[in-house]
């Protein structure tokens, strides 16, 4: 036999594909050279050394003659080292040493050059895809990638370690136990952190239970050790857990990226991404070579939290406004168009001013109105547009500080978060919540009282508000008459969700 072919796959973005590993032995010559074509990159093009190495390590020998490996479809680029093992498998096949055809198999894995077989990123994509595709194909990934592929029930699943044990049982002499997909479990109990421990700051916490409930962004202000990123940091603990569709999406796409627990590698804390003020817009929205998921996909069903958001470049904020409406982010590169999920509760916070201290009783701020006045601009009225609701943040006191009285842990406030969030499911018949209610949706769920009526009418002729803006006001209005288990906006509701508008307006 000198044609042999085996499946594989290979990503772009989230997007999985088959790949078609062919391989063709020109006898003419007696030379052990292989030639890879199929527009792989670097990574593809350097592993005809590992498997060349990896065949003789294992004992076996490359056919006679120059070998042809073809990566179909040809137009198709192809990144990584995952079809190493495939290749191997592919270049056996077309000599004597495979007694079976290998066509009706799916094998991934990186190969080392003794043979051993290594984890891969991408292995849960990739395996969601062959279920969808075609599920009754053998399928071969690397042992250290087993709890991964545990997460896919209904495959014919076979770890390996090495080469030489995957040919043994090809050739049925040996026999490997197929894998047992585990059953998926969300719960996750492992904060070491607690809204209980934050002193004061009702309000403040008031308004980030509202935000919780209904997946709301928020934008906190106030001096430095106010306590904004104290705050920020235990939104996850009042957030209700993942349901299993939203922790498959996740661990998707960090199997992607390749940060993975390979032990425990469901995510089943719902993400909290922080990045750093220097980070660049590629890091934050995604990009780069191979179109990576940036901060903004990480943080899918979770939180994004930027902290001095002023020292945040003005390119890199701008380029939030699509994910922030869409709820996606698309990359455009030369060779491929990819489109990653981006749901996230965006979080950021502030000082008033450069040095922080703008309205502080004592006197300490030294900055001059048009400092104060260039720091708030560097964030542009489109994005903070796109912000729900607005919280000052102030100092802490000394009475606040010391007080013994029990504050409200975040297992309390969970609680009226999971029935809130109940609430909109079955309003919305699905995963849906009232931050990213449509324009229909929010005429037919968003029903004022006649007095609310009023008062709205007036809020927003006062304050001056966009489109956009009355269109958020109404949604933190349906929230937190949720949080009252009430199906009309009173003028209560309406008032505190203007409270947090107003401090957009005071405060910028």
């Amino acid at each position: 036999m000198k044609y042999s072919r085996v499946r594989s796959g290979t990503l772009h973005g989230l997007n999985a594909f088959f790949i078609d590993v062919e391989v063709d032995v020109e006898t003419r010559t007696v030379i052990h050279d292989i030639d890879i074509v199929g527009l792989g990159d670097t990574a593809v093009k350097e592993s005809k050394k590992r498997v060349k190495s990896a065949i003789k390590n294992s004992g076996y020998s490359l056919p006679f003659g120059r070998i042809i490996v073809n990566l179909a479809p040809g137009d198709l680029k192809k990144e990584g080292s995952s079809l190493d093992l495939a290749i191997a498998i592919a270049i056996l096949g077309a000599t004597d040493i495979l007694k079976y055809n290998v066509r009706n198999w799916f094998v991934i894995g990186e190969l080392g050059l003794d043979g051993s077989v290594r984890a891969v990123n991408g292995v849960l994509p990739l395996l969601l895809y062959v279920k969808d595709k075609n599920p009754n194909l053998n399928i071969v990934i690397p042992e250290s990638n087993k709890k991964e592929a545990s997460l896919v029930s209904d495959l014919k699943i076979y770890p390996v370690e090495n080469l030489k044990q995957l040919v043994a049982f090809i050739n049925k002499e040996t026999e490997l136990e197929p894998l047992k997909a585990e059953k998926i479990k969300t719960e996750f109990e492992g904060f070491e952190i607690d809204f209980s421990e934050v002193k004061g700051q009702k309000q403040a916490k008031r308004a980030l239970e509202i935000a919780a409930a209904g997946m709301h962004n928020v934008l906190m202000k106030g001096p430095p050790g106010s306590g904004k990123s104290m705050l920020a940091k235990r939104l996850p603990t009042i957030l209700p857990p993942m349901t299993v569709e939203e922790a498959i999406e996740v661990t998707k796409i960090y199997s992607t990226v390749g940060i993975l627990n390979r032990k425990n590698p469901l995510i089943k804390q719902r993400p909290f991404r922080n990045p750093h003020h220097t980070a660049s817009t590629a890091s934050i929205i995604g990009g780069g070579t191979n179109a990576r998921p940036g901060e903004i996909s990480l943080a899918h069903n979770g939180v994004l939290f930027l902290d001095e958001i002023p020292e945040f470049r003005r390119d890199v904020l701008e380029a939030l406004r699509q994910p922030l409406e869409d709820g996606k982010i698309t990359i455009t590169r030369s060779q491929a168009v990819v489109t990653y999920p981006a749901r996230f509760m965006f979080v950021a916070a502030q000082n008033p001013c450069p040095c922080g201290y703008y309205g502080d009783p004592s006197g300490r701020c030294t900055c001059s109105f048009n400092e104060i006045r260039r720091y708030n601009k560097k964030i542009s009225g489109p994005i903070l547009d796109r912000i729900d609701i607005f919280i000052e943040v102030p100092k802490l006191e000394y009475e606040d500080y010391i007080s013994i009285a029990n504050e409200e842990s975040s297992e309390e406030i969970k609680r009226r978060v999971i029935k809130v969030r109940e609430i909109q499911l079955y309003r919305f018949k699905g995963n849906l919540w009232n931050s990213r209610m449509t324009g229909k949706q929010i005429k037919k769920f968003c029903k004022l009282s006649e007095e609310a009526e009023k008062l709205f009418k007036l809020g927003v002729k006062r304050l001056n508000l966009s489109g956009r803006a009355i269109e958020k006001t109404l949604k933190v209005s349906r929230t937190i008459a949720d949080l009252d288990e009430s199906d009309i906006i009173t003028s209560s509701h309406i008032a505190e969700a203007f409270q947090y508008r107003f401090k957009e307006i005071e405060a910028f």
